[in-house]
């Protein structure tokens, strides 16, 4: 038997954010950025069982993700920063010894609270295998605009265990906003470090001209975008302060930490890779070859405040593109739809949030995926007063509408799509 690898100091950067922060176009910055020479890896956490993530990022890279040398894989079923452990040690220890990465990029679920992976990391095994530096968080503008975003306790929670905060889509913020915005930052976490993400800056902040040529705008955003893009690189090779405070209270009383870790968890839904096996782990990881590989495969599950649904469909099956983006759109409160599907337009890539319907033209796939996370009840608008009882009536009311979802009639529906 060949003696195991031991990984010491490896550098890992976790990318955190709210469920449609805009996490993976940040990723792809990050990647973009990877000196030819070296390996990375990126593990993706995903909170449903479907497993389409790894399929929207790499199919978003220009090139073969083996010749730039960056290996994905993803967790799929559930949260890798739940009560147990083993999802996640499972898939880091695999990934690190069938890749040998030099930089190590971890992704967790957007409806999780990132203080569950850092607790994690927090722990003894991982503190001299691993060299973990910022925290790096992304934060929508369009989102925080939103109360049930800004009020969210998960939302909130991402950046207050932020060493950086990534903001973009904000160029419909004016100025007062903007400061509105960094105020409500500070009083959940005064360290944070505040990057504007480039794509959202207008011709007006990268220049003090008033009266500036459209070539001498190109430049002046080019110059911007570049800066950023090193800015953002930078932030891979910065300690942590949060992870390092967290690592020496685990240090000095692993017992209470542990604790923490345990109370932490039992806040949150169970998922059903808390308790799963390494062989289970494993062929969650990997759906293609679980037991749930018969196909059409279809799952639904409430977890938090949240339902997901997903499906999986053979190659052969081939959906109306208009109606599948009709049919979609007419989910009830729906927050994220992703997807890689063959449809009468060919296959293609699904990535839906409440700002952004994207999709795009990808190579044929072994099958066809789709998911959906749906909230369980919108927050009553706040710009209007309303007495106590009707505010409760119609929150009830849309939780109800969510809750009473006839998921046989949506696999009805669904199918009726296939030409």
């Amino acid at each position: 038997m060949k003696n195991p690898i031991i990984f010491q100091n490896l550098p890992c950067t976790l990318v955190t954010g709210f469920l449609g922060a805009g996490k993976t176009t940040v990723i792809n910055q990050l990647l973009a950025t990877k000196p030819d020479d070296e390996r990375w890896a990126l593990l993706i956490n995903e909170f449903g069982r479907i497993g389409i993530d790894g399929a929207l990022l790499a199919s978003s890279q220009d090139n073969d993700l083996e010749q730039k040398n960056i290996a994905i894989r993803e967790v799929s079923g559930g949260c890798i920063c739940c009560t147990s452990q083993l999802p996640l040690q499972i898939a880091i220890s695999r990934l690190l010894s069938d890749h040998h990465p030099q930089r190590l990029l971890i992704e967790p679920t957007g409806l999780a609270h990132p203080r569950e992976l850092i607790l994690q990391l927090s722990a003894p095994h991982w503190q001299t295998a691993l060299k973990m530096n910022a925290v790096i968080t992304v934060l929508s503008g369009e989102q925080w605009q939103q109360i049930k975003y800004r009020d969210h306790d998960g939302f909130q929670a991402h950046v207050r265990d932020a060493d950086v905060l990534i903001i973009n889509r904000y160029t419909q913020l004016d100025t007062s906003e903007k400061q509105t915005l960094v105020e409500w930052i500070t009083t959940l976490n005064s360290q944070v470090k505040i990057i504007w993400a480039a794509s959202g800056l207008t011709a007006s902040e990268t220049t003090d001209s008033s009266d500036v040529h459209s070539s001498d705008k190109f430049v002046a955003n080019k110059l911007v975008a570049g800066t950023y893009s090193t800015t953002l690189n930078d932030q891979l090779n910065k300690p942590s302060s949060i992870i390092s405070k967290q690592r020496k209270v685990s240090i000095s009383n692993p017992t209470k930490s542990m604790i923490g870790l345990q109370s932490q968890a039992n806040s949150l839904a169970t998922v059903p890779s808390s308790s799963l096996s390494t062989d289970e782990s494993e062929a969650q990881a990997n759906p293609q070859t679980s037991a749930d590989s018969d196909l059409p495969y279809r799952y639904h599950e409430e977890q938090q405040d949240f339902q997901l649904a997903g499906w999986r469909l053979p190659a052969h099956y081939i959906l109306n593109a208009d109606d599948l983006q009709d049919w979609l759109l007419a989910l009830p409160n729906w927050q994220r739809i992703k997807g890689v599907v063959h449809t009468s337009d060919g296959w293609m890539q699904i990535n839906f949030n409440p700002g952004s319907l994207t999709t795009k033209t990808i190579d044929p796939q072994t099958d066809s995926r789709l998911e959906i996370i749906l909230q369980l009840g919108n927050t009553v608008d706040t710009n209007s007063i309303d007495k106590a009882t009707e505010k409760s009536e119609t929150e009830n009311d849309a939780k109800a509408s969510s809750i009473l979802i006839d998921w046989e009639k949506c696999d009805r529906e669904l199918m009726a799509l296939v030409i």
